[in-house]
């Protein structure tokens, strides 16, 4: 992972953990609505993805085991993680693409119900994303993959394959005079679609496919007894790209602010049309994207109030993770969206600059929040980055900052920990050392776990490890811990 030149070792926030009576008045222990839903409280577990699906995308053990165990610490909401619309290979990554998908979804639902209880909100992340190769070897990309075209018959002489193997004898740096800058990236990085390159057919055609995609899958996530979705328009992905102010679509569908944000409107409509009035639809998105020439806090802004006016019922606000600024990738790895500086803004460590990773994106989303509410909205905002104590959290939902505060690495560290709050039992929360253990094996699509645990007791009996028996799959849980009575009074 990137880090900033010079870094700064910083501490975890030293926390002033609450008794049991001051949790209880805490307003981060306090309900909210979204749309028709009423959640018990405002602590979220946002989607991780912790590569536990089959390489076909159903629901396995694992999968189960995993979300039990985030939904016993009974968190007002979680995220399932980014799931793929669209019926394609995409590795180990949950896919509702298509009905077969639903039985091992709907046992993920009643899993997260039994085990909190009932009283955790469940939604999912449903996301779109494009075609992206692995970085491949000179002789292959030069070899095969290039298409010979004019361009370089103007610069070389002979057959295509007589020029082929002129560009093989080729330096690296003297491919540069020949080579595009996009046939460069793909020998350089691999090949990756943008939702710019409109010459091929089903680019084009995203703006009249997506939305039947999206609303298929969002009537299946209701089929499975899920609370709402998520629609995924942040990062790296495909309707990140269309709201990115890099996309210069010239067929309505890029440029300015509204042609930008026209798609993810028509996709919100076409699922808000699938659903009923009972199921929740918000979506993740940037408050910058954190590249050159990218997205910046103010479009943020007029895509937030778009989103509002439409009847969103919530925002979830992400920054960075973009692919633009990527670390170049291995040889037969593909480029990974989270290894450059827009990817540490995304998920930052302790090794950081001036300003920290605790709360790196909380003053964005409250320049969010307060666009909305000037134009007379009250959409609930969910920040999230780098929260890992009440005092946090209550000093945002105090200052109006956010609605909703929501953690994901505190959470993987232990599961537990709303709930060790509530209880008054703060002092035996096992703290995330925000180091990115998690986040390196997620790099490299290895089952996500936590240094912290990940060792601990591996003889106990009836665990999962993964398959070199080294590691742990779930959190050890806690003895003792039993739940507050719910309420969802507001």
């Amino acid at each position: 992972m990137w880090h900033p030149p010079n870094p700064v070792k910083h501490s975890t926030p030293e926390p002033q953990w609450p008794t049991k009576r001051e949790a209880a008045s805490s307003k981060w222990f306090q309900p909210i609505r979204l749309g028709h839903l009423v959640l018990a409280e405002r602590t979220w577990v946002p989607a991780m993805v912790p590569w536990r699906a089959t390489d076909e995308g159903y629901v396995t053990q694992d999968i189960l085991d995993w979300y039990e165990r985030m939904a016993e610490g009974q968190p007002g909401a979680i995220v399932v993680e980014a799931t793929g619309i669209r019926d394609i290979k995409s590795g180990p990554l949950l896919r509702i693409g298509h009905d077969r998908f639903v039985p091992g979804l709907k046992r993920l639902a009643a899993t997260v119900r039994k085990a909190s209880h009932d009283r955790t909100k469940l939604f999912i992340q449903i996301i779109d994303f494009q075609v992206i190769r692995r970085r491949p070897t000179k002789e292959l990309f030069l070899g095969k993959y290039l298409e010979i075209t004019d361009a370089h018959r103007r610069v070389v002489a002979g057959s295509d394959e007589e020029i082929r193997l002129e560009l093989l004898a080729l330096a690296d740096e003297d491919l540069s005079g020949v080579l595009s800058d996009r046939e460069l990236e793909s020998l350089r990085f691999g090949y990756r679609e943008r939702v710019t390159d409109l010459d091929r057919p089903h680019i084009r055609d995203l703006p009249m496919t997506l939305p039947s995609t999206f609303s298929a899958a969002a009537k299946r996530a209701e089929a499975c007894d899920f609370h709402g979705v998520e629609l995924h328009y942040a990062h790296a992905y495909t309707m990140a790209s269309f709201l990115s102010a890099l996309n210069d679509r010239a067929d309505n569908y890029g440029g300015s602010l509204a042609n930008r944000v026209r798609l993810p409107l028509e996709v919100f409509h076409a699922v808000k049309n699938a659903v009923s009035s009972q199921f929740v639809v918000g979506c993740r998105y940037l408050t910058e994207e954190c590249i050159p020439g990218g997205s910046t806090i103010d479009d943020a802004a007029y895509f937030a109030v778009q989103f509002a006016d439409a009847g969103m019922d919530y925002l979830s606000l992400s920054r960075g993770g973009k692919f633009e600024d990527a670390k170049q990738p291995k040889i037969g790895w593909a480029a990974y969206p989270y290894t450059g500086p827009s990817g540490y803004e995304c998920m930052p460590t302790v090794r950081s600059d001036d300003a920290g990773p605790f709360g790196r994106n909380v003053a964005a989303t409250a320049t969010v929040r307060m666009a909305l509410h000037n134009e007379g909205y009250q959409t609930p905002v969910v920040v999230s980055g780098g929260i890992s104590t009440l005092d946090q959290a209550e000093r945002i939902l105090e200052r109006g900052e956010a609605d909703i505060v929501a953690s994901a690495r505190q959470t993987l560290a232990d599961p537990d920990w709303f709930l060790k709050i509530k209880l008054g039992r703060g002092d035996e929360i096992r703290r995330c050392s925000f180091t990115n253990y998690c986040e390196g094996l997620d790099q490299v699509h290895k089952k996500v776990t936590c240094k912290l645990w990940d060792r601990i007791d591996l003889d106990e009996p009836n665990i999962s490890l993964t398959d070199e028996a080294k590691r742990r799959l779930v959190a050890p849980r806690t003895r003792n811990l039993s739940a507050p009575p719910a309420t969802d009074d507001l």
